[in-house]
């Protein structure tokens, strides 16, 4: 069952189930793209194929209809449809979003385990999430190279021993500038990361480093944590993925070369390893792994995240809704490059927390920011 079967995770899955072959796919679904969804869906033929916007839907209907296996469904029943098929037994969680909420939710309330790469879900959600895992006794695999990696790390610990997680990140393509060189970034600027091939809005986010934030909140909840216990390190080789410090002052560091379908096949194959699928770490061709402090001041995005993540309650859903505001706004070049710290700190101050939001709330919370957002962005 793969959600967000178009994005960067959806097709690097089913890489990985290609390179399975006794693995199957019973679902997918994606948000609009029915020319990449076609042809997946002429590949791998599940049961079920659900398009988030209906009027998409309705044309892949008509194009699938020489399938009458596939059935196609559409908007969040669809995708719920999706997540808790009988016939699933690992749900893939990376569509981009709040979508992703309840379709999780649901998938664990059905036993399902789940390969997790949607940071939306437990940033905003982690409170309602994880306890209802630890209810359901599902497994819950990160799929994040970092968090997958800090997963491998504490595998066999104890928890209760942890005395840092160090989660690290390439510093995106505008590490080492200046708040004042990024003034005048463009769009094509922004995407052009130098390690990794992800979508448009995760490209985005780790240049603002706002992925990170979003990566130590969601840490906080995966492996229940206080967040000043997370730190974040630059490691520009991005060849350490994160390393867990114990109170023993031993370091467990998880290193491999930047490809997701690690990460990727050992959630979905989880305890077994299988056999790898890109290059090897060749520790002979290695002249330098090196480490940096971010900079907070000029990467205002991950101070900021630290800020919701300390307030709790609505605030991380604000941040984060906020934010996927600000990258939209950004891509459609209706705002510059620093304008999107701004909206998040504004819309930050705007709101009333909170404390403890049911999932409802949520959602309001979180229509309600896109909605500030886009009535004030105007004014920066």
């Amino acid at each position: 069952m793969l959600l967000g079967a178009t994005g960067s995770i959806g097709t690097q899955t089913l890489e990985v189930v290609r390179a399975n072959p006794e693995m199957r796919v019973v679902s997918l679904a994606a948000r609009k793209n029915i020319d990449l969804l076609e042809r997946q869906a002429r590949e791998f033929l599940p049961k079920l194929v659900c398009v988030y916007l209906e009027e998409k839907a309705m044309e892949l209907r008509k194009r699938l209809s020489d399938l009458p296996s596939v059935e196609v469904v559409s908007g969040m029943e669809g995708m719920i449809a999706c997540a808790t098929m009988d016939e699933g037994d690992v749900a893939v969680a990376s569509v981009v979003g709040m979508i992703g909420i309840l379709p999780v939710i649901e998938a664990i309330k059905a036993g399902k385990d789940i390969a997790f790469a949607n940071k939306e879900t437990l940033v905003t959600a982690g409170h309602i999430i994880m306890p209802l895992v630890r209810e359901k006794g599902v497994n819950f695999l990160p799929v994040d190279s970092e968090h997958a990696a800090i997963f491998m790390c504490l595998n066999g610990e104890h928890s209760s021993e942890v005395e840092k997680i160090l989660l690290t990140a390439s510093g995106g393509p505008f590490r080492g500038k200046t708040r004042e060189q990024l003034g005048d970034v463009t769009v094509e600027d922004a995407l052009n990361h130098p390690n990794w091939t992800m979508g448009k809005k995760i490209t985005i986010d780790s240049s603002t480093m706002v992925n990170k934030g979003l990566e130590v909140m969601e840490a906080r909840w995966l492996f229940d944590v206080e967040l000043d216990k997370i730190q974040v390190v630059l490691q520009p080789q991005s060849i350490i993925h994160s390393m867990v410090e114990y109170r023993d002052g031993a370091v467990m560091a998880q290193l491999g070369t930047p490809d997701m379908r690690l990460p990727i096949q050992y959630a979905l194959c989880y305890p077994e390893r299988r056999q790898r699928m890109g290059e090897p770490l060749d520790f002979t061709k290695l002249s330098a792994i090196t480490f940096e402090m971010p900079d907070p001041d000029t990467f205002r995005g991950l101070s900021l995240a630290y800020e919701a993540g300390r307030i709790g309650g609505s605030m991380p859903t604000v941040f984060n809704a906020a934010n996927e505001k600000a990258v939209e706004l950004f891509l459609e070049r209706k705002i510059g490059y620093l304008v999107m710290a701004e909206i998040l700190e504004n819309a930050m101050e705007h709101h009333d927390l909170v404390r403890h939001p049911s999932l409802e709330d949520i959602l309001a919370v979180e229509r309600d920011t896109r909605e500030y957002v886009d009535k004030s962005y105007k004014n920066f």
